[in-house]
């Protein structure tokens, strides 16, 4: 219900908040709700459903299809509740890689990129904090019951609630999964490009953070066994960030599990940047300038005028 609401602090007091300070603290609590929503269903699956005895046993992850649904489904609503919160303040980037391409095509300023990125990053170190006040105890009794190898007691298992790792297919090599986070974040700011081209079929009546949901449950579902599907440099860097904090050490930085991969922390940070670009760009070549064309056909005035004629009685044009 749409009422008259006073805030919380007096008016005068909140003038710096109407510029760059206001849009970064929406990105910050954007970003928060992004990552407590989405570490927070992976650390259901991961260690709450199983702890709680409401799976097979105390162990059990992640043997059905269903299990992966979860994530993703979980993964969607984190971001359009995300975009929601933050949308009307800052548009909602809550991703460097959303950002770092806005600035390069939509024309977002340059001189917003790093205040926009140390927001996100920081919203989303505080959002798997909270994740962790809220499921260390059955983090710490998935680890205590799962064998080795462990760091510091924690397992790779309940490092994955909070950051993301290859799969091990990939033997340890890099460009598996950098080709991987390029070409989910291109998906991804292809998109949202398209969701929000008001010359194409923009999205209405203020669905689109629900629509960019369903984009990033999509990717989940088609591309997201390979790496965890970070797509998102602030998502992955800042819990991993907490993690190497909170006694998870080499499995977050430099991010190494012993025979499978080393090194891996980088990945989910320069593939969506790369990634990102080259997605809006995609879009902008295929779609964007062919609808800018047909535009500007359309405003063209009809052969032998030299402008168009507005009707005396009707005031359209002809």
């Amino acid at each position: 219900m749409a009422v008259e609401i006073p805030s919380l602090i007096k008016p005068s007091k909140l003038r710096s908040r109407g510029g760059l300070l206001g849009e970064c603290l929406a990105e910050f609590l954007g970003t928060f709700v992004l990552i407590s929503f989405g570490c927070g269903v992976v650390a259901m699956a991961v260690a709450a459903l199983p702890g709680s005895g409401r799976a097979a046993t105390t162990t059990t992850i992640f043997l059905a299809a269903g299990d992966w649904l979860l994530i993703t489904w979980g993964w969607a609503m984190a971001v359009m509740l995300g975009v929601y919160v933050a949308g009307g303040i800052s548009g909602a980037h809550l991703n460097p890689a959303v950002t770092l391409a806005m600035a390069v095509r939509r024309g977002f300023p340059w001189a917003k990129v790093v205040p926009f990125v140390f927001a996100q990053v920081v919203g989303a170190f505080t959002g798997a904090a909270l994740v962790y006040l809220v499921y260390h105890n059955a983090i710490d009794a998935f680890d205590a019951t799962v064998p080795g190898p462990k760091v510091n007691g924690h397992t790779n298992a309940t490092f994955s609630i909070f950051a993301t790792f290859p799969a091990p297919y990939f033997h340890g090599g890099i460009w598996g999964p950098l080709i991987d986070q390029i070409a989910g974040t291109a998906f991804l700011l292809m998109l949202i490009a398209a969701v929000l081209d008001v010359r194409n079929q923009a999205v209405k009546a203020n669905l689109a953070p629900l629509i960019v949901g369903f984009i990033v449950a999509a990717i989940g579902m088609s591309y997201g066994a390979n790496a965890g599907y970070a797509i998102n440099p602030a998502r992955d860097f800042g819990p991993r960030l907490f993690t190497w904090a909170a006694g998870w050490d080499s499995l977050a930085f430099p991010g190494s599990v012993s025979g499978s991969f080393s090194a891996y922390w980088w990945i989910p940070i320069v593939g969506p940047l790369i990634g990102g670009v080259i997605g809006i760009l995609v879009y902008d070549l295929f779609i964007g300038d062919a609808l800018v064309v047909r535009d500007e056909l359309a405003r063209l005035p009809e052969p032998g005028r030299s402008r168009p004629v507005k009707s005396v009685e009707e005031g359209e044009e002809f």
